[in-house]
């Protein structure tokens, strides 16, 4: 049976109840599978998890099992519809560029950033010769925005540079522009990746319904692909997540409810200063850090 305790009841309102919302915050949403849920002799695929991950409060905000046989496109509009979102900036990847999503977010009061590649076709295919037009006669006369930032680190550098326009003329190139509710922004990025080996460059293009600086844009980008990181990387190395076996039942959608729930809460405490492996062991540990981490 599914979980049906009263504090995991009230989870999606306990979580907003503690989350410091703050306008333009984004909202990232992505699936992560359950990888050892698979079963292969019995014909099981493995379990598909979405959650929608709060970047500035470091907080999942609710979660959808991905039914069989389909995929992340019907659960994130039903997870989306659990949350309120007003005010901030919902961030999707390609997968999920579709125009049904926009209209329930602008409904909504979220403002959304869609990742767009091959499988949106004329999409892609028009925003591509759109900036290549400009970059062609090197943006003149042309109203934009640009922002770059560079990294380095783990002997590589990574350069990031992102080009916005808002002018409805541009969106006019468009030919499906009207299916997309308020669309405002069209969005360039591109980066390039050095190591000692290789130099790697990839584009990418995304359309947005915020209106924002071209540096708020890259800050927006770079906190969605920020949630493999922040939550994922967390939950398979804290929780060994990817090497859980349980399978039975609602059994691996309920353990990732309660592991959402543990780390909501362990991030929450600032108590200690370590990270949230050693935090959990703790709360295996020693009872009143227990206490102080359920009562944050």
């Amino acid at each position: 049976m599914r979980i049906n305790w009263f504090f995991m009841l009230d989870l999606i309102p306990w979580t907003a109840s503690i989350c410091q919302r703050t306008k333009g915050e984004v909202v990232a949403v992505d699936g992560k599978k359950l990888r050892r849920s698979q079963e292969q002799r019995r014909g099981r695929d493995g379990i598909w998890m979405v959650s929608a991950w709060a970047s500035e409060n470091r907080m999942v905000l609710g979660q959808k099992k991905v039914d069989e046989k389909s995929n992340e496109i019907t659960a994130v509009p039903d997870l989306l519809a659990q949350l309120d979102i007003s005010g901030w900036v919902v961030t999707l990847d390609a997968l999920n560029t579709q125009t049904a999503i926009t209209k329930q977010l602008v409904d909504s009061g979220a403002d959304y950033n869609l990742a767009v590649k091959k499988n949106q076709g004329k999409l892609y295919q028009d925003l591509e010769m759109l900036f290549d037009g400009f970059e062609e006669n090197h943006y003149q006369s042309v109203s934009y925005q640009t922002a770059q930032r560079t990294n380095e680190g783990h002997d590589r550098q990574e350069y990031r540079q992102l080009w916005v326009v808002s002018d409805p003329e541009y969106r006019a190139y468009l030919r499906q522009a009207g299916r997309w509710t308020k669309l405002t922004s069209l969005i360039k990025l591109t980066t390039v990746r050095v190591t000692p080996t290789k130099t790697e460059t990839h584009t990418h293009y995304f359309i947005s319904s915020w209106q924002a600086s071209a540096q708020s844009f890259l800050n927006a980008i770079r906190e969605h692909w920020q949630i493999e990181n922040g939550l994922h990387l967390v939950l398979d190395i804290a929780f060994r997540e990817d090497e859980s076996r349980i399978r039975k039942d609602h059994a691996p959608q309920n353990m990732v409810v309660l592991r959402h729930l543990a780390l909501n809460l362990l991030k929450r405490d600032t108590s200690v200063k370590v990270g949230i492996a050693a935090k959990s062991k703790m709360a295996g540990w020693d009872s009143d850090y227990l206490l102080r981490v359920l009562c944050s």
